[in-house]
């Protein structure tokens, strides 16, 4: 049985935040799901390749239900690697190379340990790499507390066999085609470590320390029923459904950016109150299970379309080409491109509101007014 870290590496960014989130997530049980089963899958046979590519003996996984997206991009994950390796030699003739490495930072973080996906190190060079196969969100590198946790483990195990001034960390999410590298010095990491790190951590592994929300409720076990988080939801009644015009402009922004989890939130106590009632006949005062509505289907459509054309009713087929994503993945992307690029068009997206910090250039106005009264 594979044991977990009370303060893990994934999830820093939450309890780096709310430091009492640690010890409430352990009332709770992890909940598995397809993505996190694919990405255990995908892992594996990155793992596997690899480990193939490098001359060293690895595991089967040919068992395992690998698709053709997972295999091209498993692939792509080792062609960086390799670059990242070939990019380690022109300091070092002969870099180590660790995968799947267990990554000790308890000197900082009570009882704390990750495991790195892949560790290049040499003279004067230290790389560490990490494999995300999610595609729900874009995860940068950059001030990535999960990222410097990895770093300070692969700083513990060869900060005395070799001379390292600083620390490179990628993000390697291919199905989002994002690759995200950023690099801190080692002083910079240990002084991070040693005045943010330990206090926090030292009152997330007690479970002391203030509740916070934020978007770190992502995935926590203990989300749906945290009062902390519903406090902050439910602070937007104090705007009592006013009419938009008028609450003022930073009322309006202040909504704005709590709008999304705000759903967010909704649905996860909706899909929490369902689960109880139907598994644990948990009856909610006011409320009670019934049956939602349901459409018609065909219990057995060669079966539907022979007594159909028996009877004389030939017109019964549609015909429509495969999407584009399914097109894609049939062809591979070269192949598409080269096919069908000049048969493909990709609109302009609708006007959308975002935060400032998000990466898409920002429209030009006439253009935004434009689009927004065709929509209209």
């Amino acid at each position: 049985m594979t044991k977990h870290a009370i303060l893990s590496a994934s999830g820093a960014h939450r309890w780096l935040n709310c430091p009492p989130s640690a010890q409430l997530e352990r009332q709770f049980s992890e909940q598995s799901s397809t993505a996190a089963k694919e990405g255990t899958i995908a892992h594996a046979l990155a793992e596997q390749k690899l480990r193939g590519a490098l001359g060293l003996s690895s595991a089967d996984v040919e068992a395992l239900d690998v698709d053709e997206e997972m295999d091209r991009y498993t692939n792509d994950y080792v062609d960086f690697v390799l670059e990242s390796i070939e990019s380690a030699k022109l300091q070092c003739p002969d870099p180590k190379v660790l995968i799947e490495q267990r990554l000790d930072f308890s000197e900082f973080v009570p009882e704390g340990f990750g495991t790195g996906d892949c560790i290049v190190v040499g003279d004067g060079s230290l790389h560490v790499i990490d494999f995300k196969y999610g595609q729900g969100v874009v995860v940068e590198c950059e001030e990535n507390p999960q990222m410097k946790l990895y770093a300070l483990g692969a700083l513990n195990l060869f900060d005395v066999l070799y001379d390292i001034d600083e620390i490179a960390m990628s993000i390697f999410q291919p199905r989002r085609d994002n690759i995200s590298t950023s690099r801190i010095k080692k002083e910079e990491l240990l002084r991070w470590a040693e005045n943010e790190l330990r206090p926090v951590a030292k009152q997330a592994y007690v479970g002391e320390g203030e509740y916070r929300s934020g978007d770190w409720c992502r995935f926590c076990r203990a989300a749906v029923q945290c009062r902390a988080r519903a406090k902050e939801k439910l602070d937007l009644c104090r705007y009592e459904f006013a009419f938009p015009p008028t609450l003022s402009d930073q009322e309006i922004s202040t909504i704005l950016g709590t709008l999304d989890d705000l759903t967010t939130w909704a649905n996860d106590i909706k899909t929490y109150a369902l689960e109880m009632a139907v598994q644990n006949a948990k009856r909610w005062e006011g409320f009670k299970l019934v049956e939602g509505r349901s459409n018609r289907k065909y219990i057995d459509e060669e079966k539907v379309a022979e007594a159909a054309i028996a009877y004389g009713f030939t017109d019964i087929y549609r015909q429509s080409l495969i999407t584009l994503t399914e097109m894609e993945k049939q062809m591979g992307k070269k192949k598409f491109n080269e096919i069908l690029g000049d048969l493909v068009e990709k609109p302009r997206g609708k006007p959308t509101l975002v935060p400032i910090t998000d990466k898409r250039p920002e429209m030009i106005i006439e253009n935004a007014k434009q689009d927004f009264m065709e929509e209209q």
